[in-house]
């Protein structure tokens, strides 16, 4: 070793990469439509699409009936995590084997992104529906219409 300050410095400077290069990597906090954060989820209006009974819950979004259409058909899905496994590590759903749980997003007005709002299924095909406006936090379970019924 000709000069040990060079060796140390470089382990530094390595070592300095690895860790901004860690922090780099990481996927940014999810962000949520203004409105969204403000309003309890207890509190939002149900809103439906039009005055037909469509055997869907009434506190589902309209926006959740398109969403549902997707997941019966298969696709495609505007979003590209749509469909993806769903690990329940908030564990607000029952346990189940990891891919049980597939989540899906409903598109919220005015937003600049994802938003909160998310329909999780679980099975394949989907025997069991939930919707959360808030992001995981809490879910509601729902059941849908046979797949020769129109949501």
């Amino acid at each position: 070793m000709r000069n040990p300050r060079l060796l140390i410095t470089a382990i530094a400077l390595l070592l300095l990469g690895l860790v901004v290069n860690h922090f780099l990597q990481r996927p940014p906090p999810p962000q949520f439509a203004p409105d969204l954060q403000s309003t309890p989820a207890a509190s939002a209006p149900a809103v439906r699409s039009n005055g037909t009974d469509s055997g869907l819950p009434a506190f589902l979004p309209a926006e959740a009936r398109q969403t549902i259409a997707l997941i019966q058909r298969g696709g495609p899905f505007p979003h590209r995590q749509d469909g993806s496994t769903f690990g329940n590590r908030e564990q607000q759903l029952p346990q189940r084997p990891r891919g049980y749980y597939r989540e899906y997003t409903v598109d919220t007005p005015g937003a600049g992104n994802r938003g909160a709002r998310r329909i999780v299924t679980g099975g394949n095909p989907p025997d069991a529906w939930y919707y959360t406006d808030d992001h995981y936090e809490s879910f509601r379970s729902f059941t849908v219409p046979a797949s020769g019924e129109r949501p």
